[in-house]
């Protein structure tokens, strides 16, 4: 039976942790006994322009009951000099140390135009969308990175969609995950002298707060959707990619795999880490049998 790595002494920032996979991540680090600063747009007295009800108290407070400490704080990734504040007091407080950085900053899903052709998409959402989930993975390792470099060990992770190059339907949106992903790979060169570790991490079908609500579903009756779609059947929850993402930070040969597109299946299956509710959904293995 898999057990969570001990991550105790370690210290993360999760950049985009109010909900989805970004929660479920900083979750399972926190199961693992880590110190992690939880950031994102909305909080209790304030709500981003997504205007969803999660908080980034809310994944502070699943990160200190997991056994973690949770460290909430309210950070727009797109500006250079909040993100700049976020790790000086990341290294004022934790005596200049930090171990993973996850970059999960989204906020896409309204600026998605699902089903309209590249030529007569609205340039301002495409445009936002760029900004919103490329340009803020830039800026926050371009401040996150020098503290990991200085120790010369750590891990950074960017959060994609798929981990194959095949198109994603819509441009903007396959933009940006193509892009995430090259933001690895090119850290992943340019880390590898010093010791650091950055790849690209993928979930399967997740099951989301958005996802549950776009289906009218509650975790607890989610299998309620497959009459919708049958493929939810073989859906995740963010814990699952929180698994993935805390047996790489508890792996000391992380390094090997640096460069890398990896998956929440297979790292499940080199791993050994089941989900939540006790299933091992596997997407790549469903999506080749199933959808393709």
């Amino acid at each position: 039976m898999w057990t969570s790595p001990d991550l105790s002494g370690k210290v993360a920032v999760v950049a985009g942790a109010t909900r989805g996979a970004g929660r479920g991540i900083a979750h399972e680090l926190g199961a693992g006994g880590a110190t992690v600063y939880v950031t994102g747009r909305t909080t209790r007295t304030a709500r981003s322009d997504m205007d969803r009800a999660e908080t980034i108290e809310e994944t502070a407070e699943l990160v200190t009951s997991a056994g973690g400490r949770g460290i909430a704080v309210r950070v727009d990734h797109s500006l250079p000099g909040e993100v700049e504040s976020l790790f000086a007091r990341v290294a004022a407080e934790q005596d200049g140390r930090l171990d993973v950085l996850v970059n999960d900053v989204w906020g896409g899903d309204p600026l998605t135009e699902w089903g309209t052709p590249f030529w007569e998409l609205d340039l301002a959402k495409a445009t936002k969308m760029l900004n919103q989930a490329v340009l803020t993975h830039l800026i926050t390792s371009r401040y996150g990175v020098p503290l990991l470099v200085a120790r010369k060990s750590g891990l950074v992770v960017e959060i994609t969609d798929g981990d194959q190059p095949s198109y994603r339907g819509n441009l903007p949106y396959d933009l940006v995950k193509s892009s995430v992903i090259r933001l690895a790979f090119g850290m992943a060169d340019e880390l590898r002298p010093h010791g650091v570790a950055a790849v690209a991490v993928t979930p399967g079908f997740l099951r989301s707060e958005a996802m549950l609500d776009h289906f009218g579903v509650t975790a607890e009756r989610w299998r309620d959707a497959v009459e919708r779609d049958p493929h939810f059947i073989s859906s995740e929850t963010p814990r699952f990619v929180g698994r993935a993402v805390a047996s790489l930070a508890g792996d000391p040969d992380v390094l090997a795999r640096s460069g890398k597109v990896l998956s929440s299946w297979s790292l499940s299956d080199d791993y050994g880490f089941d989900d939540a509710d006790g299933a091992r959904p596997h997407w790549g293995r469903y999506f080749a049998e199933n959808v393709t």
